[in-house]
């Protein structure tokens, strides 16, 4: 009898231990290992926007007649007190080609400023095939009092991207960083 009430208590403390551990388990999961393997995943299928890299001009079959508008956006999140546009709104492409454009950023104030900008691209199917060779986007940037930068960008669309895609649309969000 007293080895049955022995087991009982057993059993009621790992449920109680499996209880409380599975949450803090699928916490820990979700905040720690997940995001480098969504970031990942998101890399490699071009889902949620994420446009790839390249790290030279190659060289691709390009098919003059075949265009394709790009156009470009900028957003700044709230707090984040830097003036941020495209220097221009759209661009005619053929794919396979490289291109350069730029967006402008000024500091309003008078203190350092630190951002990263952050692209998406739309249609999704379009990240998968828009690469940037030289992008502001790759690293952090650092804004001096009241400066105003003109930040790169040159990219190619891959002539693989699907012939039904006519117009893509190219944003960057903004985000101030601490440091």
């Amino acid at each position: 009898m007293a080895e049955n009430l022995k087991t009982k208590s057993n059993i009621k403390t790992w449920f109680w231990v499996k209880l409380i551990s599975a949450p803090i388990f699928m916490f820990v999961f979700a905040v720690v290992i997940m995001p480098p393997i969504y970031d990942v995943f998101c890399e490699i299928t071009g889902f949620n926007g994420t446009t790839g890299r390249v790290d030279t001009e190659q060289e691709y079959e390009v098919k003059e007649d075949r265009k394709v508008d790009v156009s470009f956006f900028a957003m700044t999140m709230g707090g984040f007190p830097v003036q941020f546009n495209p220097k221009i709104k759209s661009m005619e492409v053929v794919p396979g080609k490289f291109y350069t454009t730029s967006y402008i950023a000024k500091n309003n104030t008078d203190q350092v400023v630190i951002g990263q900008a952050v692209p998406s691209v739309a249609p999704t199917d379009a990240a998968l095939h828009f690469k940037k060779l030289e992008c502001f986007c790759f690293n952090r940037q650092v804004f001096q009092p009241n400066e105003e930068l003109e930040m790169t960008l040159r990219f190619v669309v891959e002539p693989e991207l699907d012939e039904r895609i006519q117009d893509i649309s190219l944003s960057y969000n903004f985000f101030k960083l601490d440091k």
